[in-house]
């Protein structure tokens, strides 16, 4: 086992500066770099999702390695994806990945975060709060009916979505949502070829017409394999 994927085989505390140095290492494989208020911003969202863990299930990550890695740094693995001053959605936010640690990096979006249980949207404002975090918004909805809401057609340019199941099914549900020369982001675990050929098919119809670009990267410090597929209508995403 090499050292880079090794697990950690002690933790620290959360919030900690051993801990935000955790997220900045990270950061840079994907070329960002945190400033203190932002790496504070994201410490106190680490503190109140375990606070807020302990009455109602946001997570099932708590080791402060783990929530560091695997929560914000993973989050933030698109960053070179999205435009500045943009719209974006983060459809079944929860704990307020990725959205919320996308929004302190790139102040200038426009970010709406939906969730289809009302304690989890709950948390999200009161993040929201706590951070003083402006243009953003938390909503108690489901995506399948708010795309049904004509006043979301084709309104946000970023639909972002992480830990989702089915990518056909995902990706048909954003396209309504979805402005022109919009990008769907969904970030998961592994993605099997299969899927994405579904989704190769489903975008030879005339009435989707959109491309398909699939990244693999290494999550660091513990090594997990990890998938950004990239939807975007009618031209290529933006490379890595």
């Amino acid at each position: 086992m090499s050292i880079n994927s090794a697990k950690p085989i002690h933790t620290m505390e959360l919030g900690s500066t051993e801990w935000k140095n955790i997220i900045r290492e990270g950061a840079k494989a994907f070329n960002i770099y945190i400033d203190q208020k932002k790496i504070d911003q994201f410490a106190k969202h680490a503190v109140e999702l375990i606070k807020w863990n302990k009455k109602i299930n946001l997570t099932a990550i708590t080791d402060p390695d783990e929530i560091a890695v695997k929560h914000f740094v993973d989050s933030i693995a698109s960053l070179s994806l999205i435009p500045h001053e943009a719209s974006l959605i983060d459809i079944g936010s929860g704990g307020g990945f990725p959205g919320i640690p996308i929004k302190i990096l790139i102040p200038s979006l426009s970010v709406t975060l939906i969730d289809g249980s009302r304690k989890k949207v709950n948390f999200l404002k009161h993040v929201i709060r706590s951070l003083d975090l402006k243009n953003i918004k938390a909503c108690h909805v489901r995506a399948k009916d708010l795309a049904k809401k004509s006043a979301f057609a084709n309104s946000f340019d970023v639909v972002i979505c992480r830990a989702l199941a089915a990518l056909d099914h995902f990706v048909s549900m954003a396209l309504p949502l979805l402005a022109k020369n919009g990008i769907i982001i969904a970030m998961k675990g592994g993605i099997a070829e299969t899927e994405v050929e579904s989704l190769r098919l489903l975008s030879s119809v005339k009435e989707y017409d959109f491309s398909v670009d699939l990244k693999k990267y290494t999550l660091p410090r513990f090594g997990a394999e990890r998938s950004i597929l990239c939807v975007k209508r009618k031209r290529s995403c933006r490379k890595f």
